[in-house]
Parts: C-alpha cells; sequence; structure tokens
C-alpha cells in the first residue's frame, strides 16, 4: 500500500488521484498540495482525500507519505523533486520532467544521489493498444523497426499556465512532442541511441509566444527514424495515432478519436464526453474507461509494484532526460533549418548499434529484393547480382 502525496489539484492531478484509487485499490493519496487553497479544499473533498494544503514542503515531508506524485506546472518540477530528493521519498514525475535538458539533468542527480525510488508519468506509453504493440515488437513478429510516426493533435491544452511559455518552457513541441517522441523510443528500443533531429516548427494560430504546431524526425544509430506531428490548433477533438513499419510487417494503432463507442446527439444533456472533445452535440466519440485508455492505470501498477518490489519500472527519470535533451535538438534545428545532433551528456544504452539493412541471400550470386505471387499463380522474383549490381526478374510456374 503507498501513502501519496499529489501535488497539484488539476486536470492531470484529477486523473491521477482516480487511478490510484482505483486500480489497486490499496494505494491511497494522504494529502493533496496547490497554490489555490479554494481548489485543493473542493479535490480533497471529491476524492476523500483526508488533508490538504498549499505547502508543498509540507505536504512532501508529511510523516504519512511515502510517494510523492508530481502532477504541477512545469516551472514547478524542479522544485518539487528536489524536496523529495530531501525527504528521501519516492517520486513519480508528470512529462516532460523539465522544461529544459539542464533542469532534467539536475533531478536525474537529485534522485540517483538521494537513492530513491524515481518514475517518469509518460502515461501514453503505457496504455492498453501501445503495451500490445510493444510486446509484438519484442516477439519479433513486424521484424526490424524501421520507421515510427506518432500523432497527438487537439485544440489545445486545458490550463492557462500552459500557454505561458516561461512557465512551460515551450510550446506544443515540449507539451506532446514528448509523447510521441518516446512512443517512437520504445519501438525502436530505448538502448538505440537517437542521433540527430530535423524539426519545423510555427505559431500558426493561437496568440502566444511558443509554437502551436511542429512536425520533427528522429535519426538513430541503426538506421531507424522516428516522426512526430504535434498541434494544438487540431480541430475535432484529441487525434492519437502511431504506425510502426517493421521489415516483417506493420502496426497501425489509433487510441483515442475513434474509440468503439460511436454516439449521435440531437442536442440533449449537456456535459463531458471525452478530454479535448469540442461539442456534446452530433456525432461524438465517448471514452468508456478514459483513465485507463490513457495508460494511467497500467503505469501507476508498474510503478508502484516496482516501487515495493524494489526494481525499476518502464518509465524512469533517465527516460525523460532524454526526451528533453531530443526535444532540446529539435528546438536548435527549428532555429537552424539544418539537422541537429541530440546531445546526450549521459548515454546507458548500446555503444554501437546493429544497422536495420541486412539483406536476403537467394543464392552465392544474388540478393533477394522482393518475391510475390502473381495472379495466375505464378511467382516472381526480382534479385540483385552481388557483383554487377544488374537487377533481374525470374519466373516461376505455378505449383
Amino acid at each position: 500500500m503507498a501513502k501519496i502525496a499529489m501535488l497539484g489539484a488539476g486536470f492531470i492531478g484529477g486523473f491521477y488521484t482516480s487511478s490510484l484509487h482505483g486500480l489497486r485499490s490499496r494505494d491511497k493519496v494522504q494529502v493533496v498540495c496547490d497554490h489555490d487553497g479554494d481548489r485543493a479544499k473542493a479535490f480533497a473533498a471529491m476524492h476523500g482525500i483526508p488533508e490538504w494544503t498549499t505547502d508543498m514542503s509540507a505536504a512532501v515531508n508529511n510523516p504519512q507519505v511515502e510517494v510523492v506524485v508530481v502532477g504541477l506546472p512545469n516551472n514547478l518540477h524542479l522544485e518539487a523533486v528536489l524536496l523529495a530528493a530531501q525527504a528521501k521519498k519516492a517520486v513519480l514525475c508528470t512529462k516532460p520532467l523539465g522544461r529544459n535538458p539542464g533542469e532534467a539533468k539536475q533531478m536525474l542527480d537529485a534522485v540517483e544521489k538521494a537513492g530513491i525510488f524515481n518514475g517518469y508519468l509518460e502515461d501514453l506509453v503505457y496504455t492498453p493498444k501501445c503495451l500490445a504493440g510493444f510486446d509484438s515488437v519484442k516477439k519479433g513478429t513486424i521484424g526490424k523497426v524501421i520507421w515510427v510516426r506518432s500523432r497527438e493533435t487537439h485544440p489545445g491544452p486545458h490550463s492557462d499556465w500552459f500557454w505561458d511559455k516561461e512557465i512551460s518552457g515551450g510550446g506544443v513541441l515540449l507539451d506532446m512532442g514528448c509523447h510521441c517522441i518516446e512512443i517512437a523510443r520504445g519501438y525502436i528500443g530505448k538502448d538505440i541511441r537517437p542521433v540527430e533531429v530535423i524539426c519545423w516548427a510555427d505559431t500558426l494560430v493561437k496568440p502566444i509566444d511558443a509554437e502551436d504546431n511542429a512536425i520533427g524526425f528522429v535519426r538513430y544509430a541503426n538506421g531507424a527514424m522516428a516522426q512526430f506531428e504535434v498541434s494544438w490548433t487540431f480541430r475535432g477533438g484529441m487525434d492519437l495515432r502511431d504506425e510502426v513499419m517493421g521489415t516483417e510487417g506493420t502496426i497501425w494503432i489509433n487510441n483515442f478519436l475513434r474509440t468503439g463507442i460511436e454516439m449521435f446527439s440531437a442536442g440533449g444533456k449537456k456535459g463531458y464526453v471525452a478530454e479535448k472533445a469540442e461539442t456534446d452535440r452530433g456525432w461524438l466519440f465517448p471514452v468508456a474507461d478514459e483513465v485507463h485508455e490513457l495508460g494511467n492505470n497500467n503505469m501507476f501498477t508498474d510503478m508502484l509494484n516496482a516501487w515495493e518490489n524494489g526494481t525499476e519500472c518502464m518509465e524512469t527519470f533517465y527516460d525523460g532526460y532524454v526526451v528533453n535533451e531530443i526535444m532540446e535538438a529539435c528546438y536548435r534545428s527549428v532555429t537552424t533549418k539544418k539537422w541537429e545532433p541530440v546531445n546526450l551528456e549521459v548515454w546507458r544504452g548500446k555503444e554501437k548499434a546493429e544497422p536495420i539493412a541486412v539483406f536476403d541471400e537467394y543464392d552465392k550470386d544474388s540478393l533477394l529484393i522482393k518475391e510475390e505471387v502473381m495472379p495466375d499463380g505464378s511467382t516472381k522474383r526480382i534479385l540483385k547480382d552481388k557483383i554487377s549490381g544488374k537487377i533481374t526478374q525470374h519466373f516461376l510456374p505455378p505449383q
């Protein structure tokens, strides 16, 4: 059983608390902290939390608390994590870990020096569909992963602070690119080094200082490519999609916009439909269990089981640090309009990665490019001569 300090009584704090109180049943938020006392008090009453406070240090150092969950604006992550490290309390921090790699590295160093359990709350790598995809890749079902495309778009975040670059540290790239980048790392292999990036970002619609749209490419040491697409200006709800291409197969995942439930409303009772839904009439796509479908249940189960067992969870502060470094390279690329290196001060993966390109031999003289069955039942083989490089095609009669 974990007794938890929930730092933050906003939207994500509600999701986290619903998950913590729901799935394992034995975990309990002991105290909630928020800068707004009225909001903290109302949050505590709504979720049955015994204590509330506006003092973050008091919440972290509460003698009942064993685990600190950081669900605060980005500019407060570092302060919260340092408090947890000083108190020797396990700490789980929402994404992105820091506003920049410097902050992320400080947090990583602090928790590792203190020897405390740490978890990076990257919920979208824990969605049921994403976990199933990861499992398929590990089993070799689609061969070696060549390319991953991950997309998250919606009409923009809920709270005012997201739109303030000083508080958030950036725009949509920092807010949602972190999800897509870590999803791709999960498919390509988190032990494969990200080498370089190229990125476009711009402020197209919203009157803000940060970017509201971004597209980027991350090249990995084995030749694999990750592509991310993020937007705060997409209309029609929240679109979470992943495509994974391997040498032997493909995975397509639609996590949210098409939920498996479709409903038409002519405009009856108004209310909440799903996160980022823009309307409560017409064709709607409600979510049966939003907390679970967005990965929160699997995430907290993994992290708290690991905490109890003294093992490492799937997503740690180190992963958050790597993601921050990749995003920092993306921001540099936006300015230079060139490929920029990913400057990892700390790398704990493979020093050398086996290249994807391992060609199939057909015989001692030829490499196999492609084999397919034609409409007449014959088999066509396209071959490349190893010495001359000449490409030819050969037919085998129908069996």
